[in-house]
Order: C-alpha cells, then structure tokens, then sequence
C-alpha cells in the first residue's frame, strides 16, 4: 500500500507485530513520511513514524466502513431512478399517456388499454375512420409495452408517401426514434441485414412487398419481431373472382409478417370492400380474430351492434342520435378533432358536469364541425392539394371560424387527407 492510503477507520496490517491497527488520524512530515495515530486491538492508542520507505511491509485489511456511505450520491440516484422507472407502470396504468406529448380522446383510451393491452399475444384490426387518430393509438400502445419490458423491436409497415409521417409523429409525439428503411442502409449495414441493428423499423410497403431480398433478411433466424404495425392495411388485398382466388404481393407479405411477430396489428380505415369474401381472406391475417368468428363467438351483425355502441358513448351526455347528424367521415373526423374552450354563457365545465350542460357543449361542437365541412366545399378549388395559394384560400376561410393559427394548421391537415374534399 502507499501512504496516502492511510485513512481514518481504516485497518492495517504491518505496523505493529501479529496484528492490525486502527488508523485513528494522519500528520504528514512532507511527502516522504507521516505520524501515525493508531489504535490496537487493545484498545491502546499508539503513535509511530512511517516512511516511504516502510511502504512494503503495509498491507490494508479494511478500506473504512462498509457502511460509511461515502459512495458516489450522484450515481446512486440515477440507479434508483431508473429502477423507479422501470417498475412506473405498476402503478401507474396509464404511463405512455403521462409520459408522451398527447391528450387521448376517449376511444383512443379504450382502444389500447381496455382492448389492445389485454390481449396477449395481440392479433388485432384497428379499423377507424380517417382522423380519428390511428396513428396515436399505435403511438401509445408501443409506448406502454416498451415501459412493461414486453417490446424492444418493433416494425411499422406503411405506404411509401406516410413513411416520413410516421417517424415525425412517434419521435415529436412519443419521443421514440424510428428509423425508415432506405437502401443505402441496408447496403451500408454491417453485419449485412439491416433489421438485425436496428429496433424502431419503418419500411414502405412496396419495398417490402417487391424485394425478395429484402424478404429473406426479414426471414433471418435472428430477426423477430415483438410488434408489427401495417398502417393503411387494406392495401393487404387478395380478392375471390370467378371462384378463383388471387393473392397479391402485399397480401403475401401479410402472411409472411404474421409468422415474424408475437403481437401483429392491422390499421385501416375501409377494412371492407364490399365483399365478404375478400374481407374473409383479409381477416385471416389475423388468425386469432377468424378463429373466433367460425366459433360463432359473437355473430358478425352483433360485433356491428357492440362498435356503433361504443361510438356513442365515447362523450359523456352524448346524444344517440349525434352521430347520426355527421353523416360523412369528413364530418365525423372534424367533430373527433374539435376542441372548443368548454365556456357557455360564461360557465365553464367538465365532462362529468350535468347532462344539460355537456349536451350543449356537444351541439357548439357539432355545429361548428358542420360550419367547417359546409365552408370548406365552399371555398375549395379544383386540385387545391399541393397548390400553396389555394391552400392558402381554405386556411383562411378556417381561420374566420376558428381564430387560432394552431387549431387551423390541426384541422386543415385532417381536411388534407379526407378524400371527401
């Protein structure tokens, strides 16, 4: 041992015979030797000159007290912080709603913590109208099993033109950094797949679909996945013509996903065409659901019962007859988004308020989202998408109604992808 490791408390062996002292304090004579205060086993307080030269014949039994707390404080928060962390969702049923940038409307809540979390493995179709907030519902139900331990690598398949979309939502919305499969990634990767570097995946659907490469890499033995998302799903088509039945590339690589995953959702807003076949073979991509639905289950015209009931009590005090004044999914996508300062007559109010109340809450905001769809047929031109000026025109005319520069550029992105307008 060296000098300098003579400390208070601490226990050495060396200085007197057969035994080891207490070190009691230290003086230094210079840099080359040090009075000792020690005490024996004893009880004897002793001192003694120690040189530089004595340093050989040192040998530290005891460095201080193991309870002496003189540890790094510091590093012992950031270790029971992270456990804290680590155990928050046990307490708190709703973590990725108090830890991400977002207020959830009702269904969102209902969609992924009363019908998505439970359902373990999850094999699950999110069917809702454009607007209605798909994207936040995937958002949080990533979010809230990544906080459980039950997700780390997690694949979102969408069409090429919301790729960039996606990553923007998740990373502003939820702070979660995906990354978008682009060739020069998978040719720049290291190990030469791609997917097995990277966690927080998003790819285009065609890139998927028309590569059989890149669908051999998603086959490697080591590439799982604990979620895939397929946003816009519908576009997973295979279609029964003539008795005959056509699978298309997409719908292949819905099946070939559906064996790379534990929880597998589909997201869309027009899951029917029409055609009960073509729905059938779309639902099979889901193999829990249609095992289900040929157990009988609940019959399909029941299943329609229970989502239209669940839509009418998404508001407290709701009307039954409300959603049957939003007759398009424009209009509907409109009133989902709205949010008014909840002020009447000069009363302000909560959802749990009474009835009379919140009803004439709801009728401000249903008649200000008729207001909105009527002014902006008015007001829209022909090809206004993409065309700065006439965009220009609709978020003025939004402007007028909503006098907030934020609510507008919220709502015009909601009108942007109605094909209604």
């Amino acid at each position: 041992m060296k000098l300098e490791d003579f400390k208070p408390n601490t226990s050495v062996r060396g200085v007197i015979p057969d035994a080891s002292v207490t070190v009691v304090s230290v003086q230094w004579f210079g840099s080359e030797a040090l009075e000792l205060t020690y005490k024996t086993p004893d009880g004897k307080v002793a001192n003694e000159l120690i040189y530089r030269d004595d340093e050989p014949r040192l040998e530290i039994v005891e460095a201080g007290r193991p309870w002496s707390f003189d540890g790094d404080g510091h590093l012992f928060r950031l270790v029971s912080e992270a456990q804290r962390i680590r155990l928050a969702h046990l307490f708190d049923p709703v973590l990725a709603v108090h830890t991400s940038n977002v207020e959830p409307l009702p269904h969102q809540i209902t969609a992924v913590y009363e019908s998505m979390l439970p359902r373990q493995p999850l094999r699950f179709l999110l069917a809702d109208d454009p607007g209605a907030g798909k994207t936040i519902m995937a958002g949080l139900l990533i979010k809230e099993l990544m906080a459980r331990g039950d997700l780390q690598r997690c694949l979102i398949v969408c069409p090429g033109g919301l790729a960039e979309q996606w990553q923007d939502e998740l990373y502003r919305r939820f702070n979660l950094p995906f990354e978008i499969l682009t060739n020069d990634k998978l040719e720049a990767a290291r190990t030469g797949n791609w997917f097995l570097e990277t966690n927080l995946v998003i790819a285009r659907l065609d890139k998927l679909s028309r590569n059989e490469d890149v669908q051999l890499k998603l086959q490697a033995p080591d590439c799982r996945w604990d979620l895939v998302v397929c946003d816009e799903a519908h576009k997973m088509s295979a279609t029964v013509f003539g008795g005959e039945t056509k699978y298309t590339k997409r719908y292949r690589l819905g099946q070939l996903l559906s064996t790379l995953t534990r929880n597998f959702l589909l997201m869309s807003a027009t899951p029917h065409n029409g055609k009960e076949a073509d729905f059938q073979l779309f639902m099979a991509l889901l193999d829990e659901i249609i095992e289900a639905r040929r157990r009988k289950a609940i019959e399909y015209e029941e299943y329609l019962k229970q989502i239209a009931d669940l839509a009418r009590r998404v508001q407290n005090g709701q009307e039954d007859n409300l959603y049957e004044k939003l007759q398009t999914s424009g209009q509907r996508a409109l009133f989902n988004n709205l949010k008014l300062d909840r002020e009447v007559e000069g009363m302000t109010f909560e959802s749990s308020d009474e009835p009379a109340t919140y009803s004439g809450y709801q009728d401000r905001k249903l008649q200000l989202a008729l207001t909105i769809d009527e002014t902006v047929k008015r007001v829209k031109l022909d090809g206004w998408r993409g065309h700065k000026p006439k965009e220009q025109r609709i978020k003025e005319a939004l402007f007028t109604l909503l006098q907030n520069d934020e609510d507008v550029e919220r709502l015009f992105d909601i009108i942007y992808r109605q094909p209604e307008y």
